[in-house]
């Protein structure tokens, strides 16, 4: 009897020492968050781009570059232009702490004429959670 005492006990501690902790290797845990208090920080190194003169009619392309620089993994959520003549491509993984990654901007010119600007918003979980990029271009009559 004392035996079966003995190891009872010692069951209810180590249940009692277990109660609460979640193990990182286990799948069915993975949506849990735990004790993450790291922040992901979004670096563009530039938030501008000036195409100059393009003909009207030419598609250009610009790649934004960016840079991780928080604890966290970055991940963007969205993409969104000011016009439809104006697509973004973006990296849809998770940039892991110091990882960089891009944000390509086509403009298609198309239909349009004279000083032309396009803002790109950027949305992530970063702790500045909205970025605003800035596309210019002189569009002139096509030869």
């Amino acid at each position: 009897m004392k035996k079966f005492i003995i190891i009872y006990l010692s069951f209810i501690a180590i249940v009692v020492s277990n109660c609460g902790n979640v193990s990182k290797k286990n799948p069915a845990n993975a949506g849990l968050q735990l004790s993450d208090t790291g922040t992901a920080k979004i670096y563009f190194n530039e938030y501008q781009h000036d195409f100059g003169k393009v003909a009207e009619g030419e598609k250009v392309g610009y790649n934004f570059t960016f840079q991780n620089k928080g604890t966290t993994s970055l991940v963007i959520i969205s993409a969104t232009t000011t016009c439809g003549c104006t697509v973004p491509k973006y990296d849809t993984k998770p940039i892991v702490p110091d990882g960089n990654g891009n944000l390509e901007v086509v403009f298609d010119t198309s239909g349009r004429s004279g000083i032309q600007t396009k803002i790109i918003t950027v949305k992530s979980n970063a702790s500045i959670p909205e970025v605003l990029l800035k596309i210019t271009a002189e569009v002139v009559p096509a030869k």
